[in-house]
């Protein structure tokens, strides 16, 4: 899947990924910043902020008329903020190629921040904060990275605390976008059916307006734990549910490849070790599985399960057990293979559509300022060994990186017997 990487004059990127014979094209624009480039009194701003750019423009002074306008065109659109990115997208017909790139230039470039919309968007965002909290298979995750790196960017939620929702200003709105949202920290991805050249052409013109400068750095990451850590957080639910967090590396290092073996290995699918032991064993779970999460300076891999509170104790336990198998024993070569196997099929199978296959090309843009295609990450997959996979289990299952938040009722209050490993 060829793309093409074009630098404009101003440090804006313009990725191009064509898919002949599509009928959809998708443009996805990408800013570099996210919760990890706030202060604790405006944490949540990044989040926010995505959500007015939908709230009115100077062209286009109402949400309605950005809503109808997307509507009039058949889109699928939205947008999301991560910890080091915050990206819009518009996914629609390919004859609607200019009018996706008037829309997304727009809402990108000439947001009004009006202060009565500020505070309706208020009651919006809380919502979703609550929305959130009340589902415990979302709500673990999000607790997790508190326990992982407390009192910093990393340890902080994405959509803030619903106090500094109440006291962000259009002051606050204006400064942190003049921060951030510069031509040298955007990506422009465009994928599906559409001419190359002339979008490229196009995409310059939408977006000359995008402000030039010097974009706004974040802190780096404090990593400094030794030894085990666990969080309870109390809710009254039938199920216990977890999150087993390890700390691993950032998105530059190689070894990357081995850990998403090594994840896919542990639960990655009906077919994995923790999925087999835990559910279909021991039938303490419905659901069991792992992934990692990669940023430009720390990394961690996760393992998520909801448990039967009678065999909480016994559930854990046996995970570490598997850990430390996975420190000990060489993964032996057909289900070594089945886990590669498994991770191309995922990954071809999920680059199908225009919308993933931008997202895949301007992520990796975004984090690494450079992009593998899917062939090569394909390649760099099945050269995985078993002693690389053994290697880093032995490097990232030890006491001093292990983090274990349960969301119920535990009723031994203190997990510490749990996170044993040698």
């Amino acid at each position: 899947m060829a793309f093409k990487k074009t630098t404009l004059k101003n440090g804006l990127r313009i990725i191009t990924a064509p898919q002949p014979g599509s009928l959809a094209v998708t443009v996805l624009v990408l800013v570099e910043t996210g919760s990890k480039y706030e202060t604790k009194k405006i944490n949540g701003i990044s989040h926010f902020l995505e959500h007015m750019c939908f709230k009115g423009t100077k062209r286009r002074p109402t949400a309605l008329q950005i809503a109808t306008e997307m509507a009039e065109i058949g889109s699928e659109h939205n947008a999301f903020t991560a910890e080091e990115v915050t990206g819009y997208y518009i996914k629609a017909a390919s004859e609607h190629i200019d009018k996706i790139l008037d829309l997304l230039s727009d809402i990108y470039i000439n947001q009004v921040f009006d202060a009565k919309e500020i505070n309706k968007e208020r009651g919006v965002i809380i919502g979703e904060i609550d929305m959130r909290a009340d589902n415990p298979m979302i709500h673990v995750q999000d607790q997790l990275t508190g326990l992982l790196y407390g009192d910093q960017p990393a340890g902080w939620d994405i959509a803030g605390p619903k106090e500094n929702i109440m006291n962000l200003t259009r002051e606050d709105f204006v400064r942190y976008k003049g921060e951030h949202y510069v031509a040298g920290a955007t990506s422009v991805v465009i994928a599906g059916g559409f001419n190359e050249e002339e979008t490229i052409k196009k995409v310059e013109k939408f977006f000359a307006e995008v402000p030039g400068g010097k974009k706004a750095g974040k802190l780096q990451i404090i990593e400094s734990q030794t030894k085990p850590a666990f969080s309870i957080v109390e809710r009254p639910l039938d199920q216990i549910h977890i999150a087993l967090g390890v700390r691993t590396f950032d998105v530059f290092d190689n070894r990357r490849f081995a850990l998403e073996v090594l994840s896919e290995i542990m639960g990655g699918g009906m077919s994995s070790r923790l999925f087999h032991k835990v559910r279909e064993e021991l039938g303490a779970a419905y659901y069991v599985k792992s992934g990692t999460d990669f940023l430009t300076d720390h990394g961690y891999m996760t393992i998520f399960a909801g448990l039967d509170k009678a065999k909480f104790s016994e559930a854990v336990k046996v995970i570490m057990a598997e850990l430390q198998k996975a420190k000990s024993e060489l993964v032996l070569g057909p289900e070594l293979q089945k886990a590669k196997n498994s991770l191309e099929g995922k990954l071809i199978l999920g680059l199908e559509t225009s919308d993933e296959l931008a997202a895949f090309y301007g992520l990796q843009e975004i984090l690494k300022k450079e992009m593998l295609t899917p062939e090569e990450i394909i390649q760099k997959v099945k050269s995985v060994t078993a002693e690389e996979v053994k290697s880093v289990a032995r490097d990232i299952f030890v006491p001093k990186k292990l983090n274990l938040l349960a969301l119920g009722a535990p009723q031994n209050k203190d997990l510490s017997y749990l996170l044993q490993i040698s």
